[in-house]
């Protein structure tokens, strides 16, 4: 097994800290996945170290402009703006939950450049799994910022990875295949739209699973974040949602988890991207899920079943997250998986400068709440129902490879 390859650096922490809606959090994130001694992990059939620190690059103008306006770029990369044109502001989503802040220019292209480090040791092959937990801004748009994202990294990764070749062994020979799959609360509309084409009827690169909540007036609104209508004339069998009711518990993950599976089967993508929000976990602010990180259909369980037994190279980007401990907590966990040695999730959490913000359990682990699971068994046989349709689409649009 090779390393893990995980994206990290004093500044890196340090400049993603500024981010207004996430103050702090990666600072605390890297702290505890240090304070745990992951940088010495080691299998212990021959002591090889299981995780690699590698330094972020900065994403360069045209690594940006592959995705986003030059003139968004143009103006977000600027520090030298004092933010006063209110209509451009307006234009450019820099205003409500995206406010322009000090270090904006700075940031924007290092977490698109750290996203960028991960892809780059994939491609490079000198690892199978890179984590970049200061990525995963599914919101931000082509043109302005959105929902506390400023810079489409995971946009950005998917069209780096899709003109990697795939390996020499892919029999019959193809283009190779990106599976996105959005673990986050909310839904990833940035991701699916930006690959969306319902007037495509060959086979699309890239496909989009989004498992997220959707409700009137939740956000993001978008037509997309619907369980999807296979016999809808529009239908794109490559943007996919999997919308989950208030409540959304491990039991409910594990129902549907099979349904994952099987689109991933079909696809059998090259490489997979995920989207490890964790704003659905119990504790967390948005208070909407009560997902846990441990135990069958925890979000630990399906990092796991990712990373060991689908095929592929995966990328594990961060996103969401407003209970910043927890969400420490929850990818200092995931790392370990990662690298093949779980944590225990009764771990006490080691003495360290950021100790205090742990109470009142003072361990790792982010158990269920007492929240009602909504999702009934007639709604999840439902959802069944429809992706074993979906599954059926998919698999005739990919029996005749035809690239567009």
């Amino acid at each position: 097994m090779q390393p893990v390859a995980y994206i990290v650096s004093e500044e890196l922490a340090w400049v993603s800290s500024l981010l207004p809606s996430n103050k702090n959090r990666s600072l605390l994130v890297h702290s505890l996945v240090s304070a745990y001694g992951t940088h010495s992990l080691a299998l212990p059939a021959d002591g090889q170290k299981c995780i690699k620190f590698l330094r972020p690059r900065r994403a360069t103008s045209k690594e940006l402009l592959a995705y986003h306006t030059r003139n968004y770029l143009d103006y977000a990369l600027n520090p030298s703006n004092d933010y006063e044109d209110l209509s451009q502001i307006a234009e450019l989503g820099l205003e409500d939950d995206c406010p322009p802040f000090k270090g904006m220019h700075e940031y924007i292209p290092l977490i698109a450049g750290a996203t960028l480090t991960a892809v780059d040791a994939v491609k490079e092959n000198s690892c199978d799994v890179a984590v970049c937990w200061d990525g995963g801004r599914h919101h931000a748009q082509k043109s302005h910022a959105s929902g506390f994202c400023y810079v489409a990294d995971c946009v950005l990764s998917i069209l780096a990875l899709r003109r990697i070749p795939p390996s020499p062994s892919t029999v019959p020979a193809r283009r190779s295949r990106v599976m996105y799959l959005d673990l986050d609360l909310h839904f990833s509309d940035a991701v699916s739209h930006a690959f969306h084409n319902p007037t495509l009827t060959a086979v699309s690169q890239v496909l989009t699973l989004s498992i997220h909540h959707a409700a009137p007036g939740f956000f993001p609104v978008s037509s997309l974040s619907a369980l999807p209508n296979p016999e809808d004339e529009s239908f794109d069998p490559f943007t996919l949602s999997l919308p989950l009711q208030r409540g959304a518990s491990c039991r409910t993950f594990a129902r549907v988890w099979p349904v994952v599976e099987r689109i991933k089967d079909t696809l059998q993508p090259d490489f997979i991207v995920v989207q490890c929000g964790v704003d659905g976990l119990a504790g967390d602010p948005m208070a909407t899920w009560n997902w846990s990180i441990g135990g069958l259909g925890s979000l630990g369980w399906c990092i796991d079943r990712i990373v060991h037994s689908w095929s592929g190279k995966k990328l594990l980007l961060g996103g969401g997250g407003y209970n910043s401990p927890n969400a420490a907590r929850a990818w200092t966990f995931l790392t370990s998986v990662a690298a093949g040695r779980p944590l225990s999730l009764d771990a006490e959490i080691p003495d360290h400068r950021a100790f205090p913000l742990y109470q009142p359990s003072f361990t790792l682990d982010v158990p269920a709440g007492n929240m009602q699971d909504h999702n009934s068994d007639e709604y999840l046989q439902h959802i069944e129902d429809v992706f074993e349709r979906v599954q059926t689409v998919l698999q005739k649009r990919l029996s005749v490879e035809n690239p567009s």
